[in-house]
């Protein structure tokens, strides 16, 4: 199935204890169906001091599943389903993410 929510992407959680907050997808992992998001879904981690970090509690994103995200739009920035089109002909031929909601093209 083509991937609907993919890197550098703005979404929007939906569910969960960051429900209507708003980041950059900055790693997918579509074998798991999840995805990391900048600024969302913060975890804290004990982490033993090594060579090259310092230890002590640090704070990161932890992963998130892609069903309780949804992308942008990029006219409004609700968040919105994901259809796809072609575009241009022959060679030229490109198929592009489109928003729902708007009909705005996301990429392309």
């Amino acid at each position: 199935m083509a991937a609907k929510i993919r890197k550098g992407d703005k979404v929007v959680v939906l569910t969960g204890r960051d429900k209507g907050r708003t980041g950059e997808v900055v790693e997918v992992r579509p074998d798991d169906a999840r995805a990391i998001v900048r600024g969302v879904n913060i975890v804290k981690r004990h982490q033993r001091q090594t060579a090259q970090q310092e230890g002590g509690i640090i704070s990161k994103e932890s992963t998130i599943h892609l069903s309780n995200l949804a992308v942008a739009d990029p006219k409004d920035g609700k968040p919105t389903r994901i259809g796809f089109k072609f575009v241009g002909e022959g060679t030229e031929r490109k198929k592009v993410r489109v928003a729902k909601r708007s009909g705005a093209e996301i990429d392309g």
